[in-house]
């Protein structure tokens, strides 16, 4: 929530921290950590205003006895979809604030993809008034790339009058890396929007890119990256002065390759983000809490953590207000029980009590946002039959989408499939199955087939309107009957997740807002999760969320190979393929003598 400092409240802050005027709040007995030299250092913290103006010794209406704790600053949060959570930005503060995280940096272009500027419209509404920051950065990248049907498409002309919206901060992540690199007319147009803005801030998106790649991306300024996989690709971000994102999600879970980079020269430009992660995750494990506890795990110094996830987060950003327990910074810190491993005792947003031992302990969410009809009824498909379900073969040899355990990177295989009166038969055994990507936004009737392996299911189908970007309805299954089920219970409930086995729904949970989240609490959407996971253990075995990876295998900006309504897609030569395999073809030709 943002506050302007007028005569008055400045006259104030100076009278407090000089010494003239009780303050409102003290915190008194707290060991403070200082981000900025990484160290312990001691003293009341005087806040007026819900801002830090003094550390020393003061007199105050109201004393907060620390009693031995460590007074850390709010935790941020630098990259998160808020979308992946199936929750409203109102109800992840709830989520978010126990686990000490007051501020986070979100990307829209989930919601945006499916419903537009609408989509943003409802995500600044919804986070308004709540007790944790919520920032955005326009998404740059709707629809996420042109080989696919997204629900919207918003130009620079359409964007830039909302840099202007206190709390937007810049462009999200730029997916469409050939557009930069060709230095695209819309591209441009919106890079150069926010480089007229002094401080605004262009997020990276450069999975798998090359050293010209980074240099085209930092020569164009977009300054973060959080898709590194391997501590080389992180040492190429850094040298080109761009701020390391290192990213512990629920399905990209890269910590443990980045952190070996992080040395005491290079750690301020260093950040924590969670990307993309589960409600249940949240719940269970936390958010950039569980990105401290774990990076301290593997050998980082406890102070150095903690200044990743505060101070260098809110400079990244331009937030010089966040971050630091100093004065003239707002007064949102925790309370902390140890520095290792990290436990959150209490958090305060502004001065004031906000969640304490796990929970939300007052109550400041009392208005939601109403979503209009645009984002409650985006799922429109067509009655799908077997017909459109088949993939037609003349040979054995075919391309599959190979998942890798816990990664969005997939791998681009060819195998031997079983082959029926011309057509792709899944096969159980060899964990090949058959994938759809069907467009859900403007019945334009395009499906994209494909094959898939390492899923695990054993039988039955699982559906999803959650498809990153262009949230089309994504279908695995072992067989068409469950598919084409999953499709009709999925435009049933105007979007969500399901599980179906022998003509049955096992499981579902409705996500009617824009097909990516739930009109309900958080605790609820999490019963929902957990029978969905017992669902799932009824129709396969995994060792990874199968529903995550899902949503991530129609994604065509991570290598090696996706599937979009519009066909298979090779990332790397960033075209659509044939899912017959190049050797089926080239053994065909020689036997024709060719």
């Amino acid at each position: 929530m943002i506050t302007l400092l007028t005569k008055e409240s400045l006259t104030r802050r100076i009278a407090v921290a000089a010494g003239r005027e009780p303050a409102d709040v003290i915190i008194r007995n707290g060991q403070i950590i200082d981000v900025f030299n990484a160290r312990i250092i001691h003293g009341d913290l005087a806040v007026v205003d819900g801002v830090f103006v003094g550390i020393g010794r003061f007199e105050g209406r109201e004393v907060i006895d620390a009693d031995g704790r460590y007074v850390c600053p709010g935790l941020i949060d630098g990259h998160v979809h808020v979308e992946s959570a199936m929750v409203t930005p109102s109800e992840m503060a709830k989520v978010l604030l126990p686990h000490g995280v007051t501020c986070i940096i979100a990307d829209p272009h989930e919601i945006c993809n499916v419903a537009g500027i609408e989509g943003l419209r409802f995500m600044l509404e919804d986070s308004e008034s709540i007790p944790m920051d919520v920032y955005f950065m326009l998404p740059s990248c709707v629809p996420a790339t042109a080989f696919e049907n997204a629900g919207a498409e918003l130009n620079a002309d359409i964007l830039t009058p909302w840099l202007n919206h206190p709390r937007v901060l810049g462009l999200g992540e730029v997916m469409d890396f050939p557009a930069v690199m060709k230095a695209q007319e819309d591209m441009i147009e919106k890079l150069l929007a926010v480089h007229s803005r002094m401080d605004g801030r262009i997020d990276g998106h450069a999975a798998g890119l090359d050293t010209t790649g980074i240099n085209v991306y930092a020569a164009a300024g977009i300054r973060t990256d959080h898709e590194c996989v391997t501590a080389e690709e992180a040492e190429i971000r850094l040298e080109r002065g761009m701020y390391l994102m290192i990213r512990e999600g629920s399905v990209a879970k890269d910590l443990k390759a980045l952190l070996p980079v992080v040395t005491e020269r290079n750690a301020r430009r260093c950040l924590f983000v969670t990307d993309d992660k589960h409600l249940d995750d949240l719940l269970e494990e936390g958010s950039i809490d569980h990105n401290i506890r774990l990076a301290v795990e593997q050998g980082l110094p406890p102070l150095t953590a903690i200044q990743m996830a505060t101070l260098n987060a809110a400079e990244c950003f331009g937030l010089p207000r966040k971050g630091a327990i100093a004065p003239g910074y707002d007064a949102d810190f925790l309370l902390l029980e140890d520095l290792d491993p990290f436990t959150v005792s209490e958090v305060y947003k502004a001065g004031t009590l906000v969640a304490k031992k796990g929970k939300v302990v007052r109550n400041r969410f009392e208005f939601r946002a109403s979503p209009p009809a645009r984002i409650t009824q985006s799922v429109r498909l067509p009655d799908l039959t077997r017909d459109q379900l088949k993939i037609p073969l003349k040979s054995k040899k075919a391309r599959l989408i190979g998942i890798i355990p816990d990664s969005l990177v997939t791998r681009h295989l060819v195998e031997e499939v079983t082959v029926v009166d011309g057509f792709f038969q899944t096969s159980v055994e060899k964990d090949q199955l058959k994938l759809a990507v069907i467009e859900r936004h403007r019945q334009t009737g395009s499906i994209g087939l494909g094959i898939v392996k390492g899923l695990g299911l054993r039988k039955g189908a699982i559906a999803s309107t959650v498809a990153h970007d262009s949230h089309n309805l994504i279908i695995a299954g072992t067989n068409d009957e469950d598919m084409i089920m999953a499709a009709r219970e999925i435009r049933r409930m105007q979007g969500g997740l399901i599980v179906v086995a022998d003509g049955r729904t096992l499981a579902s949970l409705p996500l009617p807002i824009g097909g990516l989240m739930a009109d309900r609490e958080a605790r609820e959407v999490v019963e929902e999760l957990h029978r969905l996971n017992r669902a799932l253990d009824n129709i396969g075995t995994f060792s990874f969320n199968p529903f995550l990876t899902l949503s991530f295998l129609a994604l065509p900006v991570i290598p090696e190979l996706k599937l979009t309504d519009r066909g298979l897609f090779d990332v790397v030569k960033f075209r659509h393929i044939e899912v017959e395999a190049e050797e089926a073809k080239v053994e065909v030709l020689l036997e024709d003598g060719i």
